[in-house]
């Protein structure tokens, strides 16, 4: 019985983030058809150097009939399809792993 009135005592570890958000509020973005097109030159310079059938260049880019992936479309989504954002506090609370 006297095991009983012991109180248990439970050893906490330090948490350690497994998740780490990176601060891309200082990074410029980029422009995609900007990013697409120096990809298609680094592409096309890099085909006249190598002469291996591996490393040949991609096909050109093809653009399908639609709507464009432009910043206006993703602005005119409805709310349900948009992508939640997600506050300074809630990042802090996810690396803090949780209530302390």
């Amino acid at each position: 019985m006297a095991a009983a009135g012991r109180a248990i005592v439970q050893a906490v570890r330090l948490h350690s983030p497994l998740i780490k958000f990176p601060n891309r509020l200082s990074d410029p973005r980029p422009n995609v058809q900007e990013v697409l097109k120096m990809g298609v030159a680094a592409a096309q310079q890099s085909s006249g150097t190598h002469s291996s059938p591996m490393t040949s260049a991609p096909s050109p880019l093809i653009r399908l009939p639609g709507t464009s992936d432009t910043a206006a479309t993703i602005r005119d989504l409805p709310q349900r399809y948009r992508r939640r954002i997600v506050a300074p506090e809630e990042m802090e609370y996810i690396q803090r792993g949780g209530p302390e």
